[in-house]
C-alpha cells in the first residue's frame, strides 16, 4: 500500500509504502468495540460509593416498641426504607477494569489504523520538527491543512517545539508511538503519523 508523504507546510516529500498487515486489513467493528470497551473500563474511576445500614450516623435506639402499635416490627431508624437510613446494596468503590490479551490489544490496533487508511482520513507526515514552538504558526498550518479534529502520532520522541506550540491548539493532540491507541484513533476525524511513527509503530506490531 503506497501513500504520498507531504511536509508541515504542504510541500510532497516523496512516497512511502506502508504494511498491508497494519494498513491494509478489512476493519472489523466488533475487534475494535471490545478493545475500546476495554480502554474505557480501565478508565473508569471507580469512586461511586454509598453508605450501608451499618454506616449511617444514626441513633441504634428500638423506635418504638415491639407490640401493640398496629405497625410492622422495626429496631434501628438505619433500615433503608427509612429516610437518612442505609442504603441496601449500593455502589461501593472498586475497579471495571477487566482483562483483554496483549495480541487481541495489538489486533484492535492495527484495524484501528487500517480503519484510518480505508476512510482516507490518514496523513502521512515527513516530519514534524519545527525551528520554534509558535502556537499562531501552527495553528494557521493546520487551518490550512483543513485538520479540525486530528490526532498527530510522531516517534518515539516528539518534536519538543511541536509539542509546546500544539498543546494549546484546540482539536489537536499529539501523542508519541508508544502512547498509540484506538479509542484516541477512532476518536478523531484525521489520523497524521510522521515517517518516524510509521518505522516505530511497524517494529510495535511485527
Amino acid at each position: 500500500m503506497k501513500l504520498d508523504v507531504i511536509k508541515l507546510d504542504g510541500g510532497k516529500a516523496g512516497s512511502i509504502d506502508l504494511d498491508e498487515a497494519l494498513f491494509g486489513l478489512e476493519p472489523r467493528a466488533d475487534i475494535l468495540h471490545r478493545v475500546v470497551r476495554w480502554q474505557r473500563a480501565k478508565s473508569q474511576a471507580g469512586t461511586h460509593s454509598t453508605l450501608g445500614k451499618s454506616d449511617v450516623s444514626y441513633s441504634t435506639k428500638k423506635i418504638y416498641r415491639q407490640k401493640g402499635t398496629g405497625g410492622a416490627r422495626h429496631g434501628s431508624k438505619k433500615a433503608p426504607i427509612f429516610r437518612h437510613g442505609g442504603v441496601y446494596k449500593g455502589p461501593q468503590p472498586r475497579s471495571h477494569a477487566h482483562d483483554l490479551p496483549k495480541k487481541f490489544r495489538a489486533l484492535g490496533l492495527r484495524h484501528a489504523l487500517s480503519a484510518k487508511a480505508k476512510a482516507g482520513e490518514l496523513v502521512i507526515l515527513d516530519s514534524l520538527a519545527l525551528t520554534e514552538a509558535k502556537t499562531a504558526a501552527l495553528a494557521k498550518t493546520v487551518a490550512e491543512r483543513g485538520w479540525k479534529r486530528v490526532l498527530v502520532i510522531d516517534g518515539a520522541d516528539v518534536d519538543a517545539n511541536f509539542a509546546l506550540a500544539a498543546r494549546n491548539i484546540e482539536g489537536v493532540d499529539v501523542l508519541p508511538t508508544i502512547g498509540a491507541n484506538v479509542y484516541d484513533i477512532l476518536k478523531r476525524d484525521t489520523l497524521v503519523i510522521t515517517k518516524a511513527g510509521i518505522e516505530a509503530l511497524e517494529a510495535r506490531l511485527k
